[in-house]
């Protein structure tokens, strides 16, 4: 029997049957009479959740060779290797598939990085948390080039353009977090001032890098980096227009 596929409008796996437990009357067994039943179970789970781990690997790749609007369903199921009608048991269109991108990635970058942005981290010097977080950042488009397609979503598709923006305010909002902690004295709406610009130099200087071969990429890395850093600089100083006054014994780091 095919894995149940996810109720309309979720991404998230299939549920396992409910089933009365193995020693119930509801059962009409025991738990002797079913050795590892529940273990079946888990199982099937177990290779639904990996299945559409499969299905969005192959939408990643599809999506980094053609982008979303040329993406289809079944290309994502001839790229994971099934057919068009064992992917729907999972995502019923390409809307589906990119809720799922969505939440892959959302969730992700989060997990990258708080793993990666410690405190320490964000209160080390401006040069060094920029050499860092670039460094990061360009590891992570080369690694999910279908993330980057989405976040610089046409806004001639409206589905398109949601999800690049539902992208944009969350990278925003992490970068807000970190100067939370970097530069307390920081008012909210300033810290999201600062994050966009950040966010939108980031954006508009990749694709750039990208674009071009080694030794002139490490050039517009090196300037993309000068740029964040001394913007960082100034933008988060205590004398700046939507900074509240620094709590005694604190700053911003230098």
């Amino acid at each position: 029997m095919p894995e149940e596929r996810p109720a309309t409008g979720s991404t998230g796996p299939a549920s396992a049957p409910v089933t009365a437990p193995a020693n119930s009357p509801a059962s009409g067994t025991t738990a002797g009479d079913r050795p590892g039943a529940p273990r079946r179970a888990v199982r099937r789970q177990a290779r639904g959740l990996r299945r559409m781990e499969e299905i969005l690997d192959a939408a990643e790749e599809v999506i980094a060779e053609v982008g979303y609007p040329d993406l289809t369903t079944n290309a994502v199921a001839e790229r994971a290797g099934m057919s068009p009608g064992s992917l729907y048991q999972f995502f019923r269109n390409k809307e589906e598939i990119l809720d799922g991108l969505l939440d892959r990635f959302t969730d992700g970058r989060s997990a990258h990085w708080q793993a990666r942005l410690t405190g320490d981290v964000v209160r080390m010097p401006a040069a060094e948390l920029i050499d860092r977080v670039v460094d990061e950042i360009v590891a992570y488009k080369a690694a999910r080039p279908a993330y980057w397609a989405l976040l610089h979503g046409s806004a001639t598709g409206d589905r398109l353009a949601e999800a690049s923006e539902r992208l944009h305010r969350d990278v925003a909002r992490h970068i807000a977090g970190l100067l939370a902690v970097r530069a307390p004295h920081l008012g909210q709406e300033r810290r999201l001032m600062v994050a966009t610009m950040m966010l939108a130099t980031v954006r508009a200087v990749l694709p750039l890098v990208a674009a071009e071969p080694g030794e002139r990429a490490a050039e517009l890395t090196a300037e993309l980096k000068s740029l964040l850093t001394g913007y960082l600089t100034t933008s988060t100083a205590p004398d700046r227009p939507g900074t509240d006054r620094p709590p005694a014994g604190t700053g911003t780091p230098p």
